[in-house]
């Protein structure tokens, strides 16, 4: 059984820095596309950033030249560094496949609180 656990967020002030990381458990972790997406109260859950089993990468234009996405295939666990974080970063944040065609999304983790004051 897939498992995916969130772990690293927390309480930063405006400015600050967070890195997020996510372990993946049972899945075929080398050739899926990850993807890391944040929700907030009475909103849709939205792709931040993802990156494909080579190593490229995407953006949210939100969160562009902020925010940095990464792997480790050794350790079956994909990462968000998170600099110049803003209030409006404020949310809760999910790792999960990427949106990729023949990948279809696995059973949602916990997420992971992160909260900017301001």
């Amino acid at each position: 059984q897939v498992q995916l656990v969130e772990s690293g967020g927390g309480l930063v002030q405006a400015g600050g820095s967070l890195r997020l990381s996510c372990a993946v458990y049972g899945s075929n972790f080398r050739r899926a596309p990850l993807a890391w997406y944040r929700q907030t109260p009475g909103k849709q859950r939205e792709l931040v950033a993802d990156i494909t089993s080579g190593g490229s990468t995407h953006y949210a234009d939100s969160v562009k030249g902020r925010f940095t996405i990464s792997r480790d295939n050794a350790k079956n666990t994909v990462y968000l560094q998170m600099n110049s974080l803003k209030p409006e970063d404020t949310a809760v944040y999910y790792c999960n496949r990427g949106q990729s065609p023949g990948w279809p999304l696995l059973r949602w983790g916990r997420g992971t609180q992160v909260t900017v004051s301001s």
